[in-house]
């Protein structure tokens, strides 16, 4: 019989693919907090960094015509200076903590692009850099790295067809990086192959959800399984405290 745990882990998976292909962002905020649950703290986020990338460079490649380099290139060098920082604080705290601490950061990055409230301070100079260094933060502890991107295209004005491509390629680097920090996984390898097919379902579906499922309602489901998998984060690392 194939462990319940395993089968939500694949169903958060491709859920977190639909919502990458369709909005952009998505596949973390979604499966993220759910893996995590599952798997642990390490597992559950490093798998979200190896599935992550793979996602980033199949979308990259889809959209790639659209891509503003010179942002890109900012943001990931703020991605880079803060990946110390991330790694650092995930082998130091414990793991109930660590757990508590990748739900709050979690629902905090949601909660801030749900109510979208634009930051004047990232249009000026060194603002995509900033927005980078928060993402990196983030991806590295808890496998979420998109808030800070989109609130910096929230604050900016940015298009949503060159932002796609643009934080796909942001995000490649920066699990790419994480991964290379922390090492990859331990887990089975029925699991690493559901999860992939999972993926590419998921992308699938979020490519033909895109073509009729208005941006907004995108985003909001998006929002929604993301608070969802976060809450169950905090109160499972409260209960093994």
């Amino acid at each position: 019989m194939v462990p319940v745990g395993d089968v939500l882990a694949v169903g958060a998976v491709a859920l977190g693919a639909v919502m990458q292909r369709a909005t952009g962002l998505g596949f973390a905020l979604v499966a993220a907090p759910f893996l995590v649950v599952i798997l642990g703290p390490f597992s559950g986020v490093t798998l979200a960094n190896l599935l992550s990338a793979v996602i980033n460079l199949i979308v990259l490649c889809m959209t790639v015509r659209a891509l503003r380099r010179r942002v890109a290139v900012q943001m990931i060098a703020g991605v880079v200076l803060a990946l110390p920082l991330g790694v650092w604080v995930v082998r130091e705290l414990p793991g109930p903590a660590l757990l508590v601490g990748i739900g709050l950061i979690t629902a905090a990055s949601v909660a801030w692009v749900a109510v979208g409230q634009s930051m004047p301070l990232l249009r000026r100079r060194g603002g995509a850099a900033a927005s980078g260094f928060a993402s990196g933060f983030f991806n590295t502890t808890a496998g979420t790295g998109g808030p800070p991107l989109a609130v910096y295209a929230a604050s900016t004005g940015w298009d949503h067809r060159s932002f796609v491509p643009t934080v796909q390629l942001v995000g490649l680097v920066t699990n790419v990086l994480s991964l290379a920090a922390k090492g990859t996984p331990v887990l089975s390898w029925k699991l690493l192959l559901a999860c992939g097919v999972a993926m590419l379902a998921g992308i699938g579906g979020g490519q033909y959800l895109q073509r009729w499922l208005p941006e907004g309602a995108a985003r909001r489901g998006m929002l929604a399984l993301a608070l969802a998998g976060s809450t169950i984060a905090i109160v499972k690392g409260l209960a093994s405290w």
